[in-house]
């Protein structure tokens, strides 16, 4: 699947059996692109670029689980590409990190930015469901890895999680973010189209609907995955009030 813009595309594909999303952002003046989140049968990606004559030069990680990043090092032996992750994640990843990647990544903050090309990336800190969760904001683009998914957003409860720091990420960037930003995310939860843009998932994604920590924590915890299952529909915010009483 792809998405074009103007100055850049965003190609999509779905891979392996956790239904990843394993993305290409590719800038069209210098036919140069970065891959995020490279995982499973990241070679038909890899194929999909090789294809075009798309140069592979950067490695975008939203965060540092395997199902993210088990096609890291076919990618590194495929282009001789830079990786790019938070420094709170490779401080999360800890020593495993050296012994994946073949090189030294590139460490980041919030709010930095990265250029491909005549396209700049910026890189938001997305905390919640790892300490160093990144989304990738491209033009009218987000790519939001394991932070948010069409109507659902990540586990809170894994090593790293905590849903505190979920529920102000969420709320930053539903306040921050314009309405009419696409998202791209880092799973195919969606029971029909795969994207979403954000005034879609303000008026339906129940994780948008809280405004206490305590109720959201509650729902994200507690009730969440008693009461849902993929594929994730919209859910109103009387619904989603009315499940956490």
């Amino acid at each position: 699947m792809q998405q074009t813009k103007n100055r850049y595309s965003v190609y999509s594909k779905e891979l392996g059996p956790m239904e990843n999303f394993v993305y290409l952002i590719h800038d069209h003046a210098s036919n140069t692109a970065a891959i995020v989140d490279p995982a499973w049968e990241v070679e038909e990606v890899l194929n999909y670029a090789d294809s075009k004559d798309i140069q592979i030069t950067d490695i975008l990680l939203t965060h540092s689980h395997h199902d993210h990043i088990n096609g890291l090092q076919k990618t590194l032996e495929h282009s001789d590409a830079k990786i790019h992750l938070l420094k709170p994640e490779a401080k999360f990843w800890g020593a495993a990190l050296e012994q994946i990647a073949t090189s030294k990544p590139v460490l980041h903050h919030g709010g930095d930015a990265l250029q491909l090309g005549d396209s700049q990336i910026n890189i938001l800190h997305t905390p919640g469901h790892t300490p160093g969760s990144a989304c990738y904001h491209v033009g009218n683009d987000l790519i939001a890895g394991d932070t948010l998914f069409v109507f659902g957003c990540g586990r809170c409860d894994l090593a790293g999680g905590d849903p505190e720091e979920m529920f102000q990420t969420l709320k930053k960037m539903k306040t921050e973010l314009p309405q009419s930003t696409v998202l791209h995310p880092g799973h195919n939860y969606a029971p029909q189209s795969p994207i979403s843009t954000m005034e879609a998932q303000c008026q339906g994604n129940p994780f948008l609907h809280f405004e206490e920590t305590a109720d959201f924590v509650k729902y994200r915890m507690h009730v969440h995955d008693k009461v849902r299952d993929t594929p994730y529909d919209a859910v109103s915010r009387e619904e989603a009030r009315k499940a956490i009483l």
